[in-house]
């Protein structure tokens, strides 16, 4: 059923660059309330300038991985606003060393920010959300969660568990109207590879060549309103190449990792 976002509180987490604050725009231009959270507060509120109508939105920075600032937040915003139609669970950080590279501590960071982090947040909103009478929940996971590859470990195990576990959450409770998507991005123009982990825990500094060439994260942003208005729970938005490679991976597993061998991309 095609859901109409006019009206609608949106409550995005990393929306102040990449493809939250993509998501934020779209959102926003489609007649959303939306409620931009992320560290960097002057970020934020430059996203909220950008997007449409830009007085009826709220910025509530804090630090997603700290337990107590997300419960902050919450009760901030449910003090600021009636409820949250939608959450659009988006922060995160990528992975870019080798598995025997990395450190059980930046493997650790990494489910930190990207599942436990996620579940939390949801686990927050969840009982207001039925008790409303209902809601959305999106998990932004990503190709790597569907496909091991180099460099990405750790960052592709997280994104699997955060897959698994929308999964699990769309059975238990799709009879208290709650609704679940899952998005899986490919290579999209951000600064993720910029801000990716390296194996000591430093950030890499470089765009990574196939994420400078990946989609633009407007387009991202407009693929991904489309198919939450038309109610789809499992979106690849990806180029060709990444598509394919998940069909290939559903039809011949050790095909796609012979391909995935003898690839360059980093």
């Amino acid at each position: 059923m095609k859901t109409k976002v006019k009206d609608l509180t949106i409550w995005i987490t990393g929306a102040s660059s990449g493809i939250g604050e993509a998501l934020s725009i779209a959102l926003a231009k489609r007649g959303a309330s939306i409620i931009l959270s992320g560290r960097d507060k002057d970020k934020l509120e430059a996203v909220k300038s950008r997007c449409k109508n830009s007085k009826k939105h709220i910025v509530v920075p804090f630090d997603i991985a700290d337990a107590a600032q997300a419960k902050e937040a919450y009760e901030t915003i449910k003090a600021k606003t009636e409820k949250v139609d939608w959450l659009i669970n988006n922060a995160g950080i990528s992975q870019r060393a080798l598995i025997m590279e990395t450190t059980e501590e930046v493997e650790r960071k990494l489910m930190e920010i990207d599942y436990f982090a996620q579940t939390r947040l949801t686990r927050l909103v969840l009982p207001d959300m039925i008790a409303q009478g209902g809601g959305k929940v999106v998990m932004i996971s990503s190709v790597a969660g569907l496909l091991g590859t180099q460099y990405r470990g750790a960052y592709g195990a997280a994104k699997a568990a955060i897959h698994m576990w929308a999964n699990s959450l769309r059975a238990e409770l799709h009879d208290q109207g709650i609704e679940v998507a899952t998005i899986f991005p490919g290579f999209i123009q951000t600064n993720i590879s910029i801000n990716a982990l390296t194996g000591d825990g430093s950030a890499q500094g470089t765009m990574d060549d196939a994420t400078n060439k990946g989609l633009t994260a407007t387009a991202f942003a407009k693929q991904v309103v489309k198919a939450l208005t038309k109610g789809e729970e499992y979106v690849i938005v990806a180029g060709s190449k990444e598509k394919l490679a998940t069909r290939v991976n559903r039809l011949s597993p050790p095909k796609l990792y012979k391909l995935i061998r003898e690839s360059q991309v980093k």
